[in-house]
């Protein structure tokens, strides 16, 4: 069975969990409306995606 020679350090330990972080989720501004959306997704101001309406938006 394999068992650990040596006792992980702190230090080692950390330095392998420095990429385990949250990333802040990215954005980019909506060709049509300028608003941020979601890169991939439907723009949630104005409905559109990939230059077609997909989503019906009520205007207020």
């Amino acid at each position: 069975m394999a068992v650990p020679k040596k006792r992980t350090s702190k230090q080692r330990k950390r330095k392998r969990r420095t990429h385990h972080a949250d990333q802040p989720a990215a954005h980019q501004a909506c060709p049509r409306c300028g608003d941020f959306r979601r890169p991939h997704h439907v723009c949630p101001t104005c409905g559109h995606y990939d230059g077609d309406q997909v989503v019906d938006i009520e205007e207020f």
